[in-house]
């Protein structure tokens, strides 16, 4: 987990958002270090495990007149059977606060620290700063730091009927993650999309070269032909995986059509229809269920060989 500034600035443009952050912890716990959830008034954003931990800590974010720390033994503390030991950290963040933040960490001083950094962060920092992230949130002598979240894995879900619409809502919670989501008609999106901006065209199709280089696809609309258009498109450049709703009939049609249109077998091969588990069944929650597992461990392998590596 790490430290949502983006998010967190959108939020405090309407007023000052508290976040509790799980900053340590000891035995078993419902949650891991950096966890966190953004309080407004009126929304919770985000878990620190839920139970009695979480409805506490909400009711005391939304009266906090100052940064806290706490440390809380779930079990006599909160009645909770997990019986381990969180430390919480409870910070109020308003628009100009933030504004100050610069670079990849953001490290501060714990309530009632000391306010000059340590030699270990102001390392932290400097190693920052020439492109050396942290890799874990982590109290360091007494000043919280954590990386900056950034949103490094581009999903784009193409097609907003009811498969599309439960895929989003399964992905659109995870970190890290940034969404673009494609059809061909405003109305054919839920009218709340979040934060999630819906991206339109007649022909969705010619919205494939806005893709990154590094793009996850999940093709899912309302029209075979199109589906197809898509995936041509998508072979002909780079992208990370493709993703195709349908059955083992249609990839073997799609398979043969794909190959007139001049791809190599390689390159089709990269598909993988159908996507989610298909042992979980076929309504859209059950498919979104299966893709959404399957990102979090392609997610959950890529962070443990980016920390085999550093």
């Amino acid at each position: 987990m790490s430290f949502p500034l983006d998010q967190m600035r959108a939020l405090a443009r309407s007023g000052p958002v508290v976040r509790v952050v799980v900053a340590d912890t000891k035995g078993s716990v419902p949650r891991e270090v950096g966890a966190s959830m953004l309080v407004t008034e009126d929304d919770v954003i985000g878990t620190i495990g839920g139970g009695a931990l979480e409805f506490d800590a909400i009711k005391q974010a939304r009266s906090a007149k100052e940064n806290t720390l706490e440390h809380l033994p779930l079990g006599p503390a909160l009645g909770q059977c997990c019986g381990g030991l969180v430390t919480v950290l409870t910070e109020i963040w308003d628009e100009s606060r933030l504004a100050a933040l610069e670079g990849a960490v953001v490290a501060r001083p714990l309530p009632n620290g000391v306010t000059e950094p340590p030699i270990t962060v102001r390392r932290i920092l400097a190693d920052a700063r020439c492109g050396l992230g942290l890799t874990a949130a982590a109290i360091i002598d007494d000043w919280m730091v954590e990386s900056v979240s950034r949103q490094t894995r581009e999903i784009w879900v193409w097609g907003a009927g009811h498969v599309g619409r439960a895929l989003v809502g399964a992905l659109a919670p995870l970190p890290d993650i940034r969404i673009r989501w494609a059809d061909s008609a405003r109305d054919r999106f839920p009218e709340d999309t979040g934060d999630i901006e819906p991206l339109i065209a007649e022909n969705p199709a010619d919205l494939v070269s806005l893709a990154a280089d590094h793009a996850e696809h999940f093709v899912l609309t309302y029209s075979h032909a199109l589906d197809l258009e898509i995936c041509h498109r998508i072979l002909g450049r780079s992208f990370e995986t493709l993703g195709l709703i349908g059955s083992k009939t249609k990839r073997a049609r799609f398979r043969s059509r794909l190959k007139a249109l001049g791809h190599n077998q390689t390159q089709i091969d990269r598909i993988q229809c159908p996507i989610g588990d298909p042992s979980l069944g076929k309504h859209p929650q059950a498919i979104a269920l299966g893709v959404a597992t399957e990102v979090v461990r392609c997610g959950v392998r890529g962070a443990d060989m980016d920390s085999k590596s550093a």
